[in-house]
């Protein structure tokens, strides 16, 4: 789940080392330099990267970018409000859609979880909700090797059993800590990357 972690850090050609996971796949390495890791506090935003995360469950990450555009299309543009009145003609035309990952499961959570947010206060409260368990402030472990890596952490279990409370689907704790990862809620970039410091950086 969440990223493969190859090797520690590949140096490229531009004279920058960055996460080994990213390799060099143009997307893969834009993907890495321009958001992974970034703080993200925009709660439409937050629900689209939650949702890529659960249909990347079991996947390559870089199958889920490829087809990122695909899934806007498809998702309404990750609009909450459109999302949470698809219906089951929706859920049916989705799993017909080649473009996108075809698991009714996930098809069917991403639908749940628009309207779980909704329920609960829509976008705003979801980015307040999921910062407060960070207090505002993205975590940063400093791993220095991908070895010290987790798959998951107390606090992302800790957010899974919170997320299922309230009637979240598809949100176990090693997809939870992805999410984290990509959102910046922790800086897992390694130490000798490139973007490490900087990421660190933009903490508000």
């Amino acid at each position: 789940m969440g990223i493969n972690w190859e090797q520690d850090v590949i140096c490229h050609a531009d004279g920058r080392c960055r996460c080994g996971w990213c390799g060099h796949d143009a997307d893969y390495v834009r993907y890495h330099d321009e958001e992974w890791g970034v703080p993200e506090f925009d709660g439409r935003k937050l629900y689209e990267k939650l949702t890529l995360d659960t249909f990347q469950a079991g996947l390559s990450w870089l199958v889920i970018l490829k087809k990122r555009a695909h899934f806007r299309r498809a998702f309404a543009g990750f609009d909450l409000e459109k999302v949470a009145r698809f219906d089951e003609a929706d859920v049916h035309r989705l799993m017909q859609d080649a473009g996108i990952v075809r698991n009714r499961a996930k098809i069917e959570a991403a639908i749940v979880n628009a309207r779980v947010i909704l329920e609960h206060g829509g976008p705003e409260w979801f980015s307040r909700w999921l910062w407060n368990f960070v207090d505002g402030q993205p975590l940063n472990p400093r791993f220095g090797s991908r070895a010290q890596v987790p798959d998951s952490t107390p606090l992302s279990e800790r957010i899974a059993r919170e997320m299922k409370r309230r009637g979240f689907r598809f949100c176990g704790p090693v997809i939870v800590y992805a999410f984290m990862q990509a959102v910046g809620m922790s800086n897992d970039h390694l130490l000798s990357c490139h973007r490490h410091d900087a990421v660190a950086q933009m903490a508000p």
